[in-house]
């Protein structure tokens, strides 16, 4: 579990905070195997044991003062007594984890209901109305998720298009049933599916019938152009609508599996692959809204096209989750999707929202093996207490609030990845005492299920009997955080983490795009800045006004007094200049925007800061690093006179060489250098597969790379005036904070 604050020293009082002008909050990595400092939990049982404080419900922990019989909770004060197992227990102090380390998974035991042979279910639904290149695709990354997938497992085949088509492998050879789906938008599917098929004739064990689902994957065709006009209906203005029916096959999918949820399975998960928009059935929508309409109408296409034009997988998201289903997005294609409607589906039952924009460099078989590779951790709850002086004001990340108790969040389900962020406010006027020892406290208490295989069950030395099940571990995994309280701005300003202030900056700028337009989230940003840069200035007391009034002032934008705060102006202009955060005239696709929007929300703050600030690098040769950083201009190409650079964007990996290169230079770099071996471990340390590309400057089209030159005035040419240089923006930065002091 790993936590990192904005700041490790937090303001005194509000007042504190507000002359700061910097963001106060944490976040929040709870499924992580380590915490930020590359720490293990100390691992124990019996956590319904561990003792809680009466008042404010914390856990009791290290920082928690212990008499004989009694303990003052470390979070609100509060002295509460011990029952006489607790007080025999820690008179063995170190034989309790909770009084070794602030850091401490605990096991929890089951309800007998709960005790059940937990088969790992997976199920892809593939769409046929698609293309020849879209299915070798989808075959190649479902041959790999069937490698990684555990022993015990069971797999289903769907696919549908204007039918839902449901696979039996556990013959002899691979027998297929379809129900054909109504066209219109409120009709449901005729049957259901279990009366279709069985539902233990779908699911098959994938130890036995690997060899009968890859026969099954290899019949998979397109639909044909007749079958598609026949099983669809006509819609408006008389135009033939496709054959996707993607939104029924989903529902009549998830009341098929949810039939066995809590029986066969805790968690089945979809991989729902997508070529296009829905349109026949339930949820097809109209992907007509994206055209030339909004510039006659004069919308505002960036607010327009964000919000989803139908509550329909929000709501089927609902049903997702009550039937045990975690539903991931694979959508390969580079039409309008309409992904703004499609993504409450994934990101709302625990799932993840993948885009590939074509067939040809997809990394989607590797995003697959890797996806189902990693542990994973479900029906979570996390909850963030803290000290009585302050509060969480919002939380932000892929889970939804608890209807009845506050800062309790569900989490369907979520990986060693998954972040979740969370902004302070103080409690009250007073703050934090300046006189006494008591310190700022957090916990986070994080509470889940994983399924345990089989023979770590044997390693355990359980029953014999039960070891060719699955079974399911309840854990309680806490942490406890103490932190620092600053007596003057220039100690908050020295405790600034500049890569957590990235993530809840991303958080809220995504959140003002989605409510009030991507203009109004480039605002926000840029004013932020122009606040802080104030703050700052005024803080440290460098404005220093002459005769003239504030033509004479001298603003230092570039925080040249605070080594925590310099690489923020950079990161905002970084952020600016995004995908996530630049117009739709300038040719972002609503589609590509949605995708980075769920991907940012969701990563740890050094992946984030990655991914809008790439780490440009050289080497002199593929065995020695030259630099391990360069600003992003051709003006560090040309002055570090170094022949080859690495560019890490997180999503993508490019390998440069320049012009003037030595020719016996080899290239592509061979795979045991030093520069492939860190390229391949940072493949490795990803959440997704960054692509990989290797370009020859002078031989081969530079634009993928010199378009991440982003301090570059203009670079892409395109003449909007959004596009301005790092020094350009610095100098617009100056002159809005003279204003604002004005």
């Amino acid at each position: 579990m790993a936590a990192r604050a904005t700041i490790t020293r937090f303001p005194v009082d509000n007042d504190a905070l507000e002359e700061s002008g910097i963001l106060w909050g944490v976040t929040i990595s709870p499924f992580s195997t380590k915490d930020e400092n590359g720490n293990p939990p100390v691992y124990g049982s019996d956590g319904h044991l561990l003792p809680r404080c009466e008042n404010c419900w914390a856990y009791y922990n290290t920082y928690c003062e212990q008499e004989q019989w009694a303990w003052t909770c470390s979070l609100c004060g509060t002295l509460n007594g011990l029952d006489t197992q607790a007080v025999a227990r820690y008179s063995l102090p170190e034989s309790c984890p909770e009084n070794v380390s602030s850091f401490i998974d605990l096991e929890l035991p089951m309800e007998e209901s709960e005790e059940m042979q937990a088969r790992p279910v997976y199920v892809a639904a593939v769409d046929l109305s698609s293309s020849e290149e879209f299915l070798e695709l989808v075959k190649s990354a479902l041959l790999a998720a069937l490698e990684a997938l555990g022993p015990g497992s069971l797999f289903g085949l769907a696919t549908f298009s204007h039918k839902i088509g449901l696979y039996d492998v556990q013959g002899p050879i691979p027998v297929v049933k379809n129900v054909f789906i109504p066209h219109d938008s409120d009709g449901t599917v005729s049957m259901e599916l279990q009366d279709v098929m069985p539902l233990s004739s779908f699911l098959a064990p994938v130890d036995t019938c690997k060899d009968r689902i890859t026969s099954a994957l290899e019949t998979l065709r397109p639909i044909t152009s007749w079958e598609r006009t026949s099983g669809a209906g006509q819609g408006l203005d008389g135009v033939f609508l496709g054959g996707r029916g993607f939104g029924s096959a989903m529902e009549s999918l998830f009341n098929y599996l949810g039939s066995e949820y809590g029986n066969t399975f805790a968690l089945a998960r979809v991989f729902a692959f997508l070529s296009g928009a829905p349109d026949i059935g339930a949820g097809q929508l109209d992907t007509r809204r994206y055209g030339e309409q909004y510039a006659s109408r004069r919308e505002d296409a960036d607010r327009a096209l964000l919000p989803e034009q139908t509550p329909f997988y929000k709501d089927l998201a609902a049903v997702a989750v009550q039937s045990g289903v975690c539903v991931d997005i694979f959508a390969v294609t580079n039409e309008y999707t309409d992904l703004a409607s499609l993504k409450f589906l994934s990101i709302e039952s625990g799932g993840s929202l993948f885009l590939y924009t074509s067939t040809d460099d997809s990394t989607l078989p590797q995003d697959m093996y890797r996806m189902l590779s990693r542990p994973y951790a479900f029906n979570c709850v996390l909850r963030l207490r803290t000290s009585s002086e302050f509060q969480p004001s919002h939380s932000y990340g892929h889970f939804f609030p608890d209807p009845q108790y506050e800062n309790v969040q569900h989490i369907i389900c979520c990986d060693s990845f998954a972040t979740y962020a969370y902004d302070f406010e103080f409690a009250n006027n007073v703050g934090f005492s300046r006189h006494t020892s008591e310190l700022p406290m957090l916990q986070i208490a994080f509470q889940y299920t994983v399924v345990v295989p089989p023979d770590e069950l044997a390693n355990a030395g359980s029953n014999s009997t039960r070891r060719a099940m699955h079974s399911l571990k309840r854990r309680l995994r806490i942490r406890t955080l103490q932190l620092g309280v600053a007596h003057s701005i220039n100690e908050i300003y020295d405790s600034v983490d500049s890569e957590v202030v990235l993530l809840l900056l991303v958080h809220k700028v995504i959140q003002a795009s989605l409510e009030q337009g991507v203009r109004e989230g480039r605002m926000l940003l840029h004013d932020w800045l122009v606040v802080l840069t104030a703050q700052y200035n005024d803080a440290c007391k460098l404005i220093q006004s002459g005769h003239g009034g504030s033509t004479g002032v001298h603003i230092d934008v570039a925080f040249s007094q605070c080594p925590q705060l310099q690489p923020l102006p950079r990161l905002v202009f970084a952020l600016l200049r995004n995908p996530l955060l630049r117009l739709h005239e300038e040719g972002v696709h609503p589609d590509y925007r949605i995708y980075l929007q769920c991907l940012f929300s969701a990563l740890e703050p050094s992946s984030l800061n990655r991914a809008i600030y790439p780490l440009l690098t050289s080497y002199a040769s593929p065995d020695k690093q030259a630099y391990p950083r360069h600003s992003l201009s051709r003006a560090a190409l040309i002055t570090s006179g170094s022949p080859i650079f690495f560019l890490d964007a997180f999503t993508n990996l490019i390998v440069f060489y320049a012009s003037t290169a030595d020719p016996s230079l080899p290239f592509p770099p061979p795979q045991d250098c030093l520069l492939r071996t860190t390229i391949n471990k940072m493949k490795q340390e990803r959440c997704i597969t960054p692509k990989l590309s290797f370009i020859k400057g002078g031989q081969d089209d530079a634009t993928a790379f010199e378009n991440y030159l982003i301090e570059e005035q203009d670079v892409e040419g395109s003449g909007f005036t959004s596009v301005m240089g790092f020094v350009s923006f610095l100098e617009e930065i100056n002159q809005s904070t003279l204003e604002y002091l004005k």
